[in-house]
């Protein structure tokens, strides 16, 4: 029989916290995740369902994240191999109503036991909608979590977030006549199961992998720079390795977080948005026509200026702001949404194979 030692997996008497924004608002709460004080960037999803996927997604690196769905935990935590990635990645929880029954066929255990395990501070705060419009009409701003003891806020914006999250090794997956190099960003695993779908091979580099070093040949016939967290100038090296792509010809797709570093590698120039997108129901329309596609997003910078040669390939219904950009006579594209979804919509699973038709 397995003792648990660390008594906040056992612990059910009911503990209180205090999220403080960096302006001295303040939402106190009850604890349903680790005791533990916590600070990054406050930000809100309305996804209605996904909360595993969110939670494990590693675009939240560094984010103190605000659920507006009001019911999170309903249906449990599935089994590891359908996370996004093998650790959560939020550095704390906000919902307004926490579930400690769930039923579901898959689920393997509570949200809370989860957040405990990975040791992950937790709040069921009421008021989650004057929280959310107070971001909304303030911006996205520095927050923690607090119990007993205060802590400084943190900026995840002024740290490299992209190297604490992308793998250290090459990883190959699959089998095809093709080979994809993946550019680990902070990759969600269905980049990889989409494009393994498709019949090829795919390998994940790290975020400052020499791609095209002599002393290290790698072969690939296409380049995917995946999603990833923080500000995207920072990766000075996936900049570098896109330019030179560019320079070979070498097809190459960006998503999300590669859209932006597509954008800085080919000359354009990216920027802060006031409180980003994170949601499963973002429109974007494709330029030139009136197709409007319904998307999953995960970000808080976007493309503004966009670079030479290239033109701006769907935009957002809701703002107006760049979902993309695709060269005008050349292989690289970019989108800023997923089109491997998980949660959300598989409106535009079709980008994988129109990069595929260009390589093949």
């Amino acid at each position: 029989m397995q003792t648990i030692t660390d008594p906040q997996l056992v612990e059910d008497r009911t503990i209180y916290g205090t999220l403080i924004l960096e302006d001295g608002t303040q939402f106190e709460g009850k604890s349903f995740g680790y005791r533990q004080a916590q600070a990054g960037e406050v930000v809100f999803s309305t996804g209605m369902v996904g909360y595993p996927e969110a939670l494990t997604d590693a675009s939240f690196e560094g984010q103190l994240l605000v659920l507006t769905y009001p019911l999170i935990g309903n249906y449990g935590v599935p089994e590891q191999a359908l996370w996004e990635d093998e650790r959560i990645h939020v550095s704390g929880l906000i919902v307004s109503n926490y579930i400690d029954t769930p039923s579901h066929a898959q689920s393997t255990m509570t949200l809370a036991t989860w957040l405990k395990q990975q040791k992950v501070p937790a709040l069921e705060i009421k008021d989650t909608r004057r929280l959310t419009q107070h971001i909304r009409q303030h911006g996205a701003m520095l927050g923690k979590i607090v119990f007993e003891q205060d802590i400084p806020f943190y900026n995840p914006d002024q740290e490299n977030q992209i190297a604490r999250v992308s793998t250290k090794k090459l990883v190959r997956a699959g089998k095809g006549n093709k080979t994809i190099a993946l550019i680990d960003c902070g990759a969600k695993r269905n980049i990889v199961r989409s494009l393994l779908k498709r019949n090829v091979e795919v390998i994940t580099v790290p975020w400052d992998y020499a791609l095209f070093a002599p002393e290290q040949p790698l072969h690939f016939d296409g380049i995917v720079i995946s999603n990833g967290p923080g500000n995207p100038k920072y990766a000075t090296a996936t900049i570098n390795t896109i330019r030179t792509a560019l320079e070979h010809n070498v097809p190459t797709l960006g998503v999300c977080m590669g859209n932006q570093l597509l954008t800085l590698a080919a000359g354009g120039d990216t920027y802060k948005m006031k409180f980003g997108h994170r949601s499963q129901n973002q429109p974007c329309v494709m330029n030139g026509t009136q197709r409007c596609y319904i998307t999953t997003q995960n970000h808080g910078y976007a493309v503004g200026d966009i670079p030479e040669g290239f033109a701006p390939w769907f935009s957002n219904a809701n703002d107006e702001t760049n979902e993309g950009i695709k060269h005008i006579s050349k292989p690289f594209m970019s989108v800023q949404f997923h089109p491997e979804a998980a949660p959300g919509p598989v409106d535009t699973e079709w980008v994988f194979d129109y990069f595929l038709e260009k390589i093949r």
